[in-house]
């Protein structure tokens, strides 16, 4: 079993939601942190959080995790501070939907460069020191549902979440010899403030379908602070994938063993996506 207490934490996307409640959840077990996020403002409010828990925070670095350079910086600081981290918990992320046709390019690369390329700038540069400290560790990966079935309009942000659960595939093997365990968390609908960002191409975020897809969102999602709890006991006990809603667990099920109904499941879902939400703005 893993245990945080006395654990050094690097956490990303930390400014608020999963992130924010994932640092405090460790910070009330023991760990110490390392803290980053593009947000700086929310950034320094989470860092505060945390210290009041009687926590360490080593560093609280804002940067973007798509810039290479700037996660080679943060890693720099980070290991002549403490040498190596022992948990490396990649939370940083956004989201984009849209149908085929109005995606721009912009939308696509963004996307893929933050929720992609983001948590290997982090592997690259923190998880071979944690290799060569000879000490274990943990790695945990949170892609989401749409790392796991096809939801409509999510293709973008799918490509994302379903490489970063390839990459978590691999090094959950690849990393047993150095006694670091894997886990991939695969978040449902969670009410943090990334619902009020997604980007959604060529959609009026205003209008009544949108804001009643929206609300419907809100009633069945999970808040983060009981993701986090979910999270950080499914590490603790070593589990690979970390489910934060029994929905996502029962659909995952379904997908293996009984395709039929995962295949009616992600028509209905596309025809009402496009039935009540795919309508030219007013």
């Amino acid at each position: 079993m893993t245990k945080f207490g006395g654990k050094r934490c690097l956490i990303t996307g930390a400014a608020s939601g999963l992130g924010r409640c994932t640092a405090l959840a460790v910070a009330v077990r023991g760990a110490s942190v390392v803290l980053t996020d593009i947000a700086d403002p929310g950034l320094q409010e989470t860092a505060e959080l945390v210290r009041a828990t009687g926590a360490t925070v080593h560093l609280a670095q804002a940067a973007d995790v798509s810039d290479h350079d700037a996660v080679v910086d943060l890693a720099a600081k980070t290991h002549a501070e403490l040498g190596n981290v022992d948990v490396v918990m990649n939370v940083a992320g956004i989201a984009t939907w849209g149908s085929v046709d109005r995606l721009t390019h912009q939308q696509w690369r963004r996307t893929i460069d933050i929720d992609l390329m983001g948590p290997i700038h982090v592997i690259e540069e923190f998880v071979p020191p944690m290799i060569a400290a000879g000490k274990g560790g943990h790695l945990v990966n949170v892609s989401s549902a749409a790392g796991l079935f096809g939801l409509p309009w999510h293709a973008p942000y799918s490509a994302g979440k379903f490489g970063l659960r390839g990459v978590s595939e691999v090094l959950r093997f690849d990393l047993r010899r150095h006694r670091i365990g894997v886990s991939l968390v695969v978040p449902g609908a969670m009410a943090t403030p990334m619902v009020d960002s997604v980007d959604i191409a060529g959609i009026d975020r205003s209008t009544v379908a949108v804001q009643r897809g929206i609300s419907l969102f809100m009633r069945h999602a999970v808040t983060p602070e009981a993701a986090a709890r979910t999270v950080v006991r499914g590490v603790e006990r070593d589990r690979y994938l970390i489910y934060t809603s029994p929905d996502i667990r029962i659909g995952h099920l379904a997908q293996r063993y009984f395709p039929p109904a995962y295949n009616a499941a992600m028509r209905t879902m596309n025809w009402a996506m496009h039935r009540y939400i795919d309508q030219p703005a007013h």
